[in-house]
């Protein structure tokens, strides 16, 4: 169902707004208010919701009601399946990774980055996760370096300018890449681009969108990291975990998370299906591994133990963030958006360069949807430049907020890392990189 344009009562069409520009506020202000972002993104999502519910009696007649109130409540349905769909690969993901953590895995990378300066650091780092996104995706790259960094670097200052490199690196990677990001997905099973030119036209914008921010940072961020203290093993009274056992865990973790793509293209199932899969494999080993071991040598190693560990409020916040973005665009702001830039802009960089922009504030799916809804095939034919650039705009203008993408959102909730000091810190680099990956392309095309 969709209510857009004049069929929406203008006073609720703008409420709608109002209440979303306001629960944003909230949850870029959200250390000086003392509020939980987890609790604003909740209400303002359910909210939008309600006044959904109440908007569309003014809209239909009395005997259209009980139609438009079912519509409503399938489309909350429609939604709520996809919005799930991301809250449990986030949630099979992280437990991945907090499995792997308790059981050292990640020191197979750890120990061999010894360097400690902090320019050549964030090249090695971001260069890493450029190229693991293409092959992953934006959002699971993320939440794996961000386990790498919480073992590599103490300074909490250091630890989140690394984890912004981080988001821009992710976004950048998964541009590029058919199955790096989930706009980029979307184009691609929908026949706007294929794998091999997406590949060819969008890898040099990408690698220029990642390496303007970091010559801004080789110019701006300088000296050498803190490492961590090392664990007090002898305190924890635990036993230490094999060699062999720190090995086949990260292994089998790193092969869980690699092959969601290629279960995806295999199956035709959703990624979140892959995900669980290799979850429930790693669950399984990690049983029979320590079945032998006494309980209090191996509590917390098993996976009922690191479930304890998962940020449920980071899983709030995504469940609150795309409920209320999902009603933006039932209630047809995003699709108004997109018609109004379409009407006022008319050029293709313009339009897609908005639109990167905008992705930065509400999620970008339903922007990419709107848009795909709005340029019939026959206007922009399969890879034109226009879907290129799209997927380029979409992909990367994220990175200029925070909230702005799926790996900016989840290295928030792993890091708390403040909405304001990003904006501060991360976002003008981010902007320099995304607008000079646009020349880029520009330049390409010419």
């Amino acid at each position: 169902m969709h209510i857009c344009g004049d069929q929406t009562p203008t006073g609720m069409y703008a409420v709608i707004g109002i209440i979303f520009i306001v629960g944003y506020l909230c949850i870029a202000l959200e250390h000086p208010l003392r509020i939980n972002k987890a609790a604003t993104a909740l209400v303002t999502g359910v909210l939008i919701w309600v006044l959904l519910m109440i908007g569309q009696h003014e809209l239909l007649d009395a005997a259209d009601a009980h139609a438009g109130t079912e519509g409503i409540l399938g489309a909350l349905k429609h939604h709520l399946g996809d919005i799930a769909g991301i809250l449990f690969f986030l949630m099979g993901a992280m437990t991945i990774v907090e499995l792997v953590d308790a059981h050292e895995g990640f020191r197979v990378i750890t120990d061999r980055i010894t360097g400690t300066n902090k320019v050549t650091l964030m090249w090695v780092l971001s260069v890493i996760t450029f190229f693991l996104s293409a092959a992953l995706d934006n959002m699971t790259t993320a939440i794996v370096m961000c386990a790498l960094l919480r073992k590599l670097i103490k300074d909490k200052d250091d630890l989140w300018t690394f984890a912004g490199m981080v988001i821009i690196a992710a976004n950048a990677g998964g541009a590029w890449s058919p199955i790096g990001d989930v706009t980029t997905i979307m184009l691609w099973i929908g026949g706007q681009v294929t794998t091999v030119n997406i590949i060819a036209k969008l890898i040099v914008p990408s690698l220029v969108c990642l390496i303007v921010p970091l010559l801004w940072f080789t110019f701006t961020f300088k000296g050498t990291i803190r490492r961590p203290d090392a664990p007090q093993e002898v305190n924890t009274g635990h036993k230490a975990v094999s060699k062999g056992q720190q090995q086949l865990v990260f292994a089998l973790g790193l092969f869980a998370l690699l092959g969601v793509p290629l279960f995806k293209t295999w199956t035709h199932l959703p990624p979140y299906m892959g995900i669980l899969l290799g979850l429930g494999i790693l669950w399984i080993v990690t049983e029979i591994m320590h079945m032998n071991t006494i309980e209090t040598d191996k509590g917390h190693l098993l996976v009922t133990s690191v479930l304890r560990r998962i940020d449920v409020p980071s899983v709030l916040f995504f469940l609150g963030i795309l409920t209320a973005v999902s009603g933006l665009q039932v209630a047809g702001h995003l699709t108004d958006t997109a018609q109004f830039l379409d009407d006022r802009l008319g050029n293709m960089f313009a339009v897609n360069g908005v639109i990167g922009v905008l992705s930065a504030v509400v999620d970008n799916v339903p922007l990419v949807a709107a848009a795909m809804g709005m340029y019939p095939m026959t206007q922009y034919p399969s890879d034109h430049a226009f879907w290129e650039l799209l997927a380029y705009c979409a992909g990367t203008g994220g990175s200029i907020l925070i909230i702005g993408s799926a790996a900016g959102v989840a290295t928030m909730g792993i890091l708390g890392i403040d909405f304001l000091w990003y904006l501060r810190r991360i976002a003008f680099p981010a902007a320099l990189g995304y607008f000079a990956g646009m020349i880029a392309f520009w330049l390409m095309w010419h």
